[in-house]
């Protein structure tokens, strides 16, 4: 089953006539609330100059014009000078970024998924709830850092790391990649402390990869990249791209799904018996309204008309857009009343709309793994969720990532009456 489908589609589950699952009124609070509430005009300019777009029919309109390019993730720091001949697919655009994205998208698809990396998920799944179940109390932010990453790594190709702790390498890394935050000295050093992270990072996890697919090729991203002739550098780059998609997202929005339903038995225990169409529409409906990655940006490359609230808005070439993803998600015009309640199958006001609507981005640079990270989160939760007793020992600390504008959740404690030793 595809996650690009018709609204539509998804209100109605596979067992029953479209109804909400659950009293949706008693879960109307976001968890992840930000300490400067955001505006709610669907488009304006501040000023400063930058272009603010809220609206969801607005944001889907400028993600989907021919003329912008990508502004955000470090975009002009990355593309600065010709160090690197190929682009990483996040900062390619228009025919190169098209071909690539056809190129691999077959590492993504629903086929794939099944047939490559299902059983994986679920023996790690498996494995990582097995010692879940002998602990009286574990953190999930670390399980889910480590679910994730192995997903990850096995789509990318990272399966010939030298030493083990790759879900440790990548999360020091990660911690670290907005370093302009801090200044003089300790930016500084700071950097120095960041560089070393990616060579190690390349030394014991890329490099080994890298040999072991120039001598027998296989069927991940490495491979693929090998053969249109990328050098280390750009592998390297590559790999980070990658990982910070298919760790950082899928970790926080495991711990984030998890949140609600342990916060909320009755819905824990409808998604635990539905079947699984009914369980993706009630993650994608979490989902939707706690996107991991809050803004996107993007720089206008020409003029671009908008449509919105009956007028005409033009946004002038070389502007900066911020598109508030999180508040498009909450956009009344198409989600209807209660737009801050968990309703898996409310309706929505528009044509080919997505249950989780702008959570996995739109147009040219929609994220590419949206199947798997659902699967990955449904395997993964079937299974912790039926832990008896499992209970919240501390909730987690919520912070926001200056790099994708979303939020992070760290120690995340559960506990649950753990098994006696054997």
């Amino acid at each position: 089953m595809s996650l690009v489908q018709d609204n539509r589609s998804m209100q109605a589950p596979v067992d029953g006539p479209a109804r909400c699952p659950v009293d949706h009124n008693a879960i109307a609070q976001k968890k992840s609330v930000r300490p400067r509430p955001e505006g709610t005009t669907p488009v304006e300019r501040d000023s400063r100059g930058v272009w603010h777009v809220r609206g969801f029919e607005e944001a889907r309109a400028v993600l989907r014009s021919s003329e912008t390019q990508q502004a955000g993730f470090k975009a002009e720091l990355v593309t600065a000078g010709n160090a690197l001949t190929n682009r990483p697919i996040l900062y390619q655009e228009g025919k190169v970024h098209q071909e690539q994205r056809t190129k691999t998208a077959r590492f993504f698809t629903p086929k794939t998924v099944s047939a490559q990396y299902r059983q994986m998920m679920e023996r790690l799944a498996d494995r990582l709830v097995g010692y879940a179940r002998r602990q009286p109390q574990v953190d999930l932010s670390k399980m889910s850092l480590t679910m994730a990453v192995a997903v990850a790594a096995q789509v990318v190709g990272l399966t010939n790391s030298r030493r083990r702790g790759l879900d440790r390498r990548l999360d020091a890394f990660f911690q670290e990649t907005t370093v302009s935050r801090h200044r003089g000295v300790l930016g500084r050093v700071m950097q120095l402390v960041n560089m070393r992270r990616l060579l190690a990072f390349y030394w014991i996890d890329v490099r080994p990869a890298i040999q072991a697919r120039r001598v027998t090729p296989q069927d991940d991203v490495i491979s693929h990249l090998l053969a249109q002739n990328y050098n280390d550098r750009e592998i390297l780059t590559e790999c980070v791209t990658y990982a910070a998609a298919g760790m950082a997202t899928t970790r926080e929005f495991i711990s984030m799904a998890a949140w609600y339903l342990l916060d909320h038995p009755d819905l824990r225990t409808r998604y635990l018996a539905a079947p699984e169409a009914e369980r993706v529409a009630i993650l994608h409906e979490m989902l939707r309204l706690e996107p991991v990655v809050g803004h996107l940006y993007r720089r206008a490359t020409d003029d671009i008309l908008l449509k919105s609230q009956g007028a005409e808005v033009v946004i002038p070439k070389g502007a900066l857009i911020d598109l508030h993803l999180e508040t498009a998600n909450l956009d009344e015009r198409v989600v209807g009343e209660a737009p801050t309640a968990v309703c898996p199958m409310r309706p929505l006001q528009g044509e080919r709309i997505g249950a989780m609507l702008m959570s996995f981005g739109d147009g040219a640079h929609r994220c590419p793994g949206a199947y798997l990270a659902i699967q990955e989160t449904d395997i993964f939760l079937q299974r912790l969720l039926v832990i008896p007793n499992l209970r919240i020992a501390r909730p987690p600390t919520l912070t926001w990532n200056e790099l994708t504008a979303g939020y992070e959740l760290r120690r995340f404690l559960l506990a649950h009456d753990a098994a006696p030793a054997a």
